[in-house]
């Protein structure tokens, strides 16, 4: 009898076969009180739109309609009141379960459908679905849903579609559910933005109907489980031993510095590795939005946004965290990003006392670092005069570290940026380093980042610190 024939003999995709509960739990019954909680709550939500979806009549491949009427029987023999947070335990019972089912319903499956089948129904269970095997594998860099049937992937710079699809618009919002909830943060019709993280850090954000007219949109920035090291920017190419050293020594200086770029550049990567500088034995406070950054020290504060509730109240911005963190005796104060008017806080912490603190600006080019600042600081909604406003960020602001994601996806230090002060009305800056393109081999970039020759002016700073910088760092003595 042939696959087809034996699954309609066993009850169709109504999964109207259903052995008595196991474990003593009341199966798909009504859940007890005071068991299960929010997981409970999942498992109910999951059986009442696998029911509604078994109930149409299906022309999808047999291994869908197979995956459907298990995942059907699963949910409704697992115990309502079972921890979904004890991963290990959850997949085991699911691997009996499932193997039991195969056995009853006679479905005869190669070796290798059998575990992807498996994988899928776990996934869709106790992970995020169709987007466990985009997030398990490391090539993949960033993550993007364009509604349920258009997902695209970043490999090496270069973007891709992903041979996955979600069923329909309430699979993603099932996936996206369970991204936010645990952040204690929404998604609706009347909240229809959010910013969250996934349990290794990687920033997710979703925009869903009637923003999104494609459907819910997700876009999911994947980091490394084991954070990029000083070591490996210089393998890709993004750095020069010489810049290392040079940046290293700026830190433990503890001068004031901003890294910027246009999105996907690598900033928050690059602030990673730069945090990572700091001696173990300072107090280092850190700002985010969706906290990103993974700091290796010992004595490190950890704070992130919160979004107004549904009453429109309770929000915390970047702005009230930056004026918090100064009654906090940071040593280091490191902002994710930029945004608006917590530049100006910003830029007062600087220029009182908190020298070394860091944070990151989207921008095209140094100079226009300084013009977004200058920009960010009136968005504080003081009545500052422009020039006030300058000779803030001349004083706060000692260097400028520009990253790039050039056309061939590669992303690399174009400039590193000394702000020397006001001459007039204007900032005056100076390149110390810049990246020279010497050509193009097989469609990739060749070039590399060069010292101009320029001394900063901030070598005293650097030398008071113990750090004795060779004149060869600054290409004095060679050639290029």
């Amino acid at each position: 009898m042939s696959l087809l024939k034996r699954i309609e003999k066993s009850g169709g995709s109504g999964g109207e076969k259903q052995p008595a509960p196991r474990g003593g739990s009341g199966g798909g019954g009504e859940q007890p009180p005071g068991s299960g909680g929010e997981d409970s709550s999942r498992l109910s939500q999951m059986r009442t739109q696998n029911r509604s979806v078994a109930g149409t009549p299906k022309k999808s491949n047999e291994l869908g309609d197979i995956k459907l009427r298990i995942q059907n029987r699963l949910l409704s023999e697992l115990d309502p009141s079972m921890d979904l947070t004890h991963k290990n335990e959850v997949r085991t019972v699911i691997e009996e379960l499932f193997n039991t089912i195969l056995a009853e319903e006679q479905i005869v499956l190669a070796r290798s459908e059998r575990q992807r089948l498996f994988e899928q129904i776990v996934a869709e269970i106790q992970g995020f679905g169709p987007l466990e095997p985009l997030l398990a594998d490391e090539t993949v860099t960033e993550i993007m849903v364009n509604g349920p049937k258009n997902i695209f992937v970043e490999r090496k710079g270069n973007i891709i579609r992903a041979p996955i699809t979600f069923d329909d618009d309430a699979h993603v919002m099932r996936i996206l559910d369970r991204i936010v909830a645990p952040l204690g943060r929404r998604i609706d019709e009347s909240s229809p933005l959010v910013d969250a993280r996934l349990p290794d850090g990687s920033r997710v954000n979703a925009v869903i109907r009637p923003i999104a007219l494609v459907g819910p949109t997700i876009t999911i920035r994947k980091f490394f489980k084991k954070p990029l090291t000083i070591e490996d920017l210089i393998r890709f190419g993004s750095l020069t031993k010489e810049i290392t050293e040079f940046m290293r020594a700026c830190v433990i200086g503890r001068l004031n510095m901003v890294v910027s770029g246009g999105t996907g550049s690598g900033k928050t990567t690059l602030l990673n590795v730069l945090s990572s500088f700091i001696p173990n034995d300072e107090r280092i406070v850190t700002i985010e939005n969706a906290a990103e950054l993974q700091l290796r020290q010992e004595h490190v504060v950890t704070l992130e946004t919160r979004p107004s509730n549904i009453e429109g109240k309770g929000a915390v911005s970047i702005q009230d965290l930056v004026v918090n963190s100064l009654r906090m005796r940071p040593d280091r104060i490191v902002v994710g990003e930029c945004r608006g008017g917590e530049a100006l806080d910003m830029l007062q912490a600087m220029n009182t006392g908190h020298d070394g603190s860091l944070t990151t600006a989207h921008s095209n080019s140094p100079r226009d670092t300084i013009s977004r600042l200058e920009v960010m600081c009136l968005m504080a909604g003081m009545d500052l005069p422009v020039r006030a406003i300058r000779e803030q960020i001349a004083s706060a602001v000692d260097l400028v570290c520009h990253q790039e994601r050039l056309r061939d996806g590669s992303r690399k230090v174009v400039k590193i940026t000394e702000i020397q002060g006001m001459e007039g009305d204007m900032i005056t800056m100076s390149d110390i380093f810049e990246f020279e393109q010497t050509g193009v081999e097989g469609g990739k970039i060749v070039g590399r980042i060069r010292p101009t020759g320029i001394r900063p002016k901030f070598t005293d700073r650097i030398e008071a610190a113990g750090i004795y910088l060779p004149p060869s760092v600054f290409g004095v003595g060679k050639t290029y």
